[in-house]
Parts: structure tokens; sequence; C-alpha cells
């Protein structure tokens, strides 16, 4: 089954990362500070969202002033 999907499209190691990612940091999370797996959860969602929108932000400004 992991040789599958190793070997399947990028969005199905994108997910099983992205769940990854958040189980990880919501277990760090809860470890660090003593929060609750939902408060945990919460930050685990929240928090690369808001990096993914500051990343747009970044390529976008990237890419307009890349030329300049």
């Amino acid at each position: 089954m992991i040789k599958k999907l190793a070997t399947g499209s990028s969005i199905n190691l994108a997910v099983i990362y992205t769940l990854g990612h958040i189980v990880i940091a919501m277990t760090v999370v809860s470890v660090m500070t003593g929060a609750s797996l939902w408060e945990a959860g919460a930050v685990a969602l929240v928090e690369p969202s808001i990096n993914g929108v500051w990343f747009y932000i970044l390529h976008t400004l990237w890419k307009k002033y890349k030329g300049h």
C-alpha cells in the first residue's frame, strides 16, 4: 500500500504530507504548551493557512518586481 501511494500522483503525496504536518503540529503544540488537542488542532490548521496567504503575497510581489 505504501509503495502504491509513493508512486501515485503528486496530489496523493501532498495530502499525506499535509495530514502528517497537521498531526505533527498538533502533537508538538500540545506537548510544548499543554494545550488540548482541540486547541493544538486549531493552531495546526490556522497557522499553515496564514503562511499560505503570506507565501501567495510574497510570490506575487516577487514575480512583479523581479525584473526591475
